[in-house]
């Protein structure tokens, strides 16, 4: 029996290293829905999938769901930019087209995951707990626990799992695009300072660089997603390295990778939403995924600028 899997948002960061390692199983045929507004198609050249160009939550697609045309959705498609502001637009986009999502696969009985996020957590004390502490700090964050609550409501009205994954700061192979727009640079710290780095730009932290977050490579985030299409039951859980870490060991680590070492510049930090320690608890994906990371920052940091050095853009499972 081939399993065929939807993945909305299967040309951005998450959803095209998803599709890569998804299309390359036995019996499994990837389908691909996407608006294109921040995803790219260099992600899928080496994916071998059907790709959609449409809104997540598209009438007919939202048919084929609610007929039982896929073994599972893999919901992927937001607005990721935490500097959008415009709050009707991110929950149309965010939560609504997610309910929309839920309603076609509860008639059908298809298993869901999607993507939820830290932000959720807004500044609440680490480490971060699910049911505990989630007062988002901006419209983007809102939207993320908006869906997690319409998902609570789905749970006994789908014969299926529903599994919202709550990502920490993923970095890794496939965020090229995020970062290559002028005033829209949404892609991992990781990834900025190392291509300042190599242009021979002064790096800049906000002060004094410790400032601490869970990061979390692809790899890792792509296992958990495989986790939670094995799931037993429906739930939230947190996806991170359960281990924060300061800008300064970004920095550091990066400088061990290219021989070098850095003089940093720190500058005031003009945000007043922004997160200043995350720190994923693993209790609750322990428990319905039964998967924890593998990855550590510093392997992962190796990892990611080996493939950097030889130009390497697209998803991890193609390289």
């Amino acid at each position: 029996m081939t399993d065929r899997i939807l993945i909305t948002g299967g040309a951005g960061f998450i959803g095209s290293n998803l599709a890569a390692t998804l299309s390359k199983r036995t019996n499994t045929e990837v389908v691909i829905a996407d608006d294109f507004s921040s995803g790219d198609w260099r992600n899928l050249i080496h994916v071998d999938c059907e790709v959609r160009a449409l809104d997540c939550d598209d009438f007919d697609l939202m048919d084929e769901i609610a007929a039982g045309q896929f073994t599972a959705v893999m919901h992927q498609a937001a607005i990721t930019d935490t500097t959008v502001m415009d709050q009707r637009l991110m929950v149309e986009v965010n939560t609504n087209a997610f309910a929309a999502i839920l309603k076609a696969a509860a008639t059908s009985g298809t298993r869901v995951v999607y993507a939820s996020s830290a932000g959720t957590y807004g500044n609440s004390a680490a480490p971060n707990r699910i049911g505990s502490g989630e007062e988002p700090e901006n419209i983007y964050g809102f939207s993320k626990l908006a869906m997690d609550r319409v998902a609570t409501r789905w749970y006994e009205k789908s014969s299926a799992p529903i599994v919202g994954l709550r990502y920490f700061n993923v970095f890794g192979p496939g965020e090229h695009h995020k970062n290559e727009h002028e005033g829209n640079k949404t892609a991992s710290m990781i990834l900025q300072l190392y291509q300042k780095a190599k242009a021979g730009e002064q790096l800049r932290l906000f002060k004094y660089g410790e400032q601490m977050r869970d990061f979390v490579y692809i790899r890792d985030v792509i296992d958990a997603n495989l986790a939670a299409l094995e799931a037993p039951r429906s739930g939230v859980c947190n996806v991170g390295s359960g281990k924060a870490r300061t800008f300064n060991d970004i920095v550091e680590n990066i400088g061990k990778q290219l021989a070098t070492s850095f003089d940093v510049e720190y500058f005031d930090n003009p945000f007043s939403f922004y997160q200043m320690h995350t720190e994923a608890d693993l209790t609750e994906t322990k428990a319905i995924l039964n998967w924890q990371p593998s990855w550590s920052l510093e392997q992962g940091i190796k990892d990611y600028v080996t493939l950097l050095e030889t130009n390497h853009r697209g998803p991890a499972d193609t390289a």
